[in-house]
């Protein structure tokens, strides 16, 4: 009798995490249909003369055991320091008999996470903290302000009706307006008074200014799994970025008898009654129609919907592919030095600042959010001991202003913002490389308030599971979307019609993540 089969649309964390769970726990085939010619999605490791580029930050940190292993059934972590202890004098010795990262290639490193703010030319730490330069760097006259503004929000409460109101309530209005509203403005291109307050409820639902100070006087009695994921210190990064632990996945899925088909773009599903039929592939050779007995989908649920063509209610069409989202790019540059000075107790390769992440929260330029590749890991750097290899993040829409500019045009425009608030000199500029993303954060405002009826269209299908950050329309980290993966399979194996299982990860109290 012919094995059943799984046709898994997107090669991204969730497409492969689901793949590879059904060839280890199932008889089914899985074949995964990939529209681009990388493996990991946005979790790809792009490369550029030598050095590589993590678009878009992706620390390896869950709270889920079953991820944990999984990641560590395709990198073992790290054996003893090398590298001159990675150069920083910080790393752990985390398994004194596994692989050395100097030499072997496939290794998890154990990272430090330090993640600061830019504003008003000055380092704030991220999430805010009470220490003394807190409150030099802002002034007598802003602490004054922040400090009445966040008593005030302890005995006055608003309704969480949006983003704005999520985040007063935690922090108080003079330190929103101060270090959330301007950021999360150029993130989502609109105010967060129009956005709903479910972002903030998923992404950092347990972070307050309250919960900061409370962080601090406890830490010392704290177990790991206790801390809160935006105040990790911590965590694991693939020797050469997200995308070789998602291209060793890919392997392995290759190895049990998956079947990975990159450059073919699922455009049509047909229907018939409560299943999917087929579906339609636009490949380099030609059309083609693929049947299976599962579809596990990752894409965009605007252009799954879409492609159902009329079988789909109005209503829900209506909803699904006016879904909003926001695109990315990165810019990639190679400078001889930063101007920032390390006054930090970290140590660093070249004495460059500790950061993994700089939230640019100036209001004077569109850059986002800095990345220094040096700090992820050495290893992305081509020469990292006479190089810095940072990544300027800039949040647009496709098809505006910024998005249709030239690649020199838009990389000269990022040089002069990365000048102008004191961060490089232009002429120590060796190298640059622009990469664009689409449909990066699916966005939570439009018609994202009607998306339960989307979910509950999609979920009466009854062979088919969305999983993913777009497959759900949800800002799931890699974990996140590893474990829709896992609990779809669960489904699949357990011929469970409901697909509530899947809704359920990440949406515990918890567990969050800042991006």
């Amino acid at each position: 009798m012919s094995k059943k089969t799984a046709i898994i649309i997107g090669a991204g964390p969730a497409g492969l995490t689901a793949a590879y769970e059904l060839l280890k726990t199932t008889d089914i085939l899985p074949l995964v249909l990939e529209e681009s010619e990388f493996i990991g999605g946005i979790s790809r490791t792009a490369q550029h003369n030598g050095n590589r580029m993590d678009i878009g930050g992706h620390r390896f940190f869950s709270k889920s055991e079953r991820v944990n292993e999984l990641w560590q059934e395709l990198m073992p972590l790290q054996g003893s320091p090398s590298y001159d202890d990675i150069k920083t004098g910080t790393e752990k010795d985390l398994n004194p008999n596994g692989p050395d990262p100097e030499t072997d290639e496939k290794v998890l490193l154990l990272r430090n996470r330090v993640s600061r703010i830019y504003y008003l030319r000055k380092f704030f730490d991220y999430p805010i903290s009470l220490k003394p330069e807190t409150f030099i760097n802002m002034g007598f006259s802003r602490t004054f302000k922040a400090g009445l503004g966040y008593m005030k929000s302890c005995v006055s409460k608003k309704d969480e009706t949006s983003l704005e109101n999520f985040y007063i309530n935690r922090f108080g209005k003079p330190l929103y307006e101060m270090f959330f509203e301007d950021y999360t403005e150029k993130l989502w291109g609109i105010n967060p008074k129009y956005i709903a307050a479910d972002w903030g409820a998923q992404r950092v639902k347990g972070l307050s200014l309250t919960k900061a100070v409370i962080n601090v006087l406890t830490k010392p009695f704290k177990k790991k799994e206790d801390t809160e994921t935006s105040l990790i210190e911590q965590f694991y990064y693939p020797k050469k970025g997200p995308g070789q632990l998602w291209e060793t996945l890919a392997e392995e899925v290759e190895k049990l008898g998956g079947k990975i088909l990159r450059e073919n773009s699922v455009k049509t599903i047909t229907l018939e009654g409560k299943n999917i039929k087929s579906i339609g592939v636009e490949t380099k050779d030609g059309f083609v129609e693929y049947k299976a007995d599962y579809y596990i989908s990752t894409m965009p649920i605007k252009d799954l919907v879409n492609g159902m063509g009329e079988e789909v209610p109005n209503t829900v069409k209506d909803i699904a592919i006016n879904l909003p989202y926001r695109d990315f790019m990165t810019v990639g540059v190679l400078v001889d030095k930063l101007l920032l000075e390390n006054k930090t107790k970290h140590k660093t390769l070249g004495n460059i600042v500790p950061d993994c992440w700089i939230y640019i929260q100036e209001r004077d330029v569109k850059l986002g959010r800095l990345q220094i590749f040096n700090n992820w890991s050495p290893y992305m750097v081509k020469d990292p001991e006479n190089t810095v290899w940072v990544g300027l993040e800039y949040f647009c829409n496709e098809g505006d202003e910024y998005w249709n500019m030239s690649d020199r045009d838009f990389t000269a425009f990022a040089l002069d913002e990365l000048e102008k608030i004191g961060i490089i000199n232009k002429s120590d500029v060796k190298d640059t490389a622009r990469i664009k993303v689409k449909k990066a954060y699916p966005a939570y405002f439009g018609t994202y308030n009607e998306f339960h009826k989307v979910r509950e269209y999609l979920d009466g299908i009854d062979n088919l599971y969305c999983i993913g950050r777009n497959g759900m329309h949800r800002y799931n980290n890699m974990d996140h979307s590893m474990l829709t993966a896992i609990e779809a399979v669960n489904c699949i194996k357990d011929n469970s019609l409901s697909k509530s299982r899947i809704w359920d990860v990440n949406t515990e109290q918890e567990y969050h993540e800042e991006k």
